[in-house]
């Protein structure tokens, strides 16, 4: 019984990582979400909640870099993982601590509980 469990979790989480890269619809994931997307701007959506450790951690790391030097045109959403199901929903995100990445309004890239301020950084950069 277990074995079945585990099958049909595993598959579906396989599911949701092979559907690739979302783009958003018309509406806004987030307030605002729509127009840096248009203006060509990176974007962050950080999906934190105030209970989780890793998220602390990463907020003064993504604060210091989000808006200054290199990344000053960087444009970050905050998600909270326990009110706003709807935008974990349109993004397929199953975790707090997640960050999702958009160039061009289109994901780019997805980091799940990294709190390593060099790594933060790298993926970051990716964006730009």
């Amino acid at each position: 019984m277990n074995r079945r469990l585990f099958l049909s979790t595993a598959s579906a989480l396989l599911l949701t990582l092979s559907a690739g890269p979302i783009a958003i619809a018309a509406e806004d994931l987030v307030p605002g979400f729509n127009e840096a997307a248009a203006a060509g701007v990176p974007v962050l959506v950080h999906v934190t909640a105030p209970w989780c450790e890793v998220c602390q951690a990463q907020k003064p790391v993504v604060a210091k870099l989000v808006g200054n030097g290199d990344f000053a045109s960087m444009k970050k959403f905050e998600v909270d993982y326990d009110s706003q199901k709807d935008v974990l929903q349109k993004l397929r995100v199953q975790s707090q601590s997640t960050m999702v990445l958009f160039k061009n309004g289109k994901e780019i890239d997805r980091s799940i509980g990294v709190s390593d301020p060099a790594e933060i950084e790298a993926f970051l950069r990716k964006a730009l």
